[in-house]
């Protein structure tokens, strides 16, 4: 999950290659959604073996109440600090 801010705007999505996709995003390459609400800051990521279970765990997601997502990314990321160098290692 990537955010703007702490409880800010959040997006969810799901990618192959994660270093891509967030310098894709932090570069401001990606029109649409995250480049308007300046989405840039990944607070919350999981990672899977299969693609498909991936993207179902992205709908599941995707479905959920904000307040739902809140709580997921402030159990393990309470200051939503920007966590891509600590994921990326």
């Amino acid at each position: 999950m990537l955010a703007s801010r702490k409880h800010g705007t959040i997006y969810t999505g799901v990618t192959g290659n994660l270093a891509q996709r967030l310098s894709q995003h932090t570069e401001g390459k990606v029109a649409g959604f995250t480049k308007k609400h300046g989405v840039k800051r990944l607070v919350y990521a999981e990672f899977y073996d299969d693609m498909n279970e991936a993207m179902a765990r992205e709908k599941q997601l995707k479905s959920w109440r904000r307040a739902w997502k809140v709580q997921l990314i402030e159990q393990v990321n309470p200051e939503w600090k920007d966590v891509a160098a600590d994921v990326l290692q």
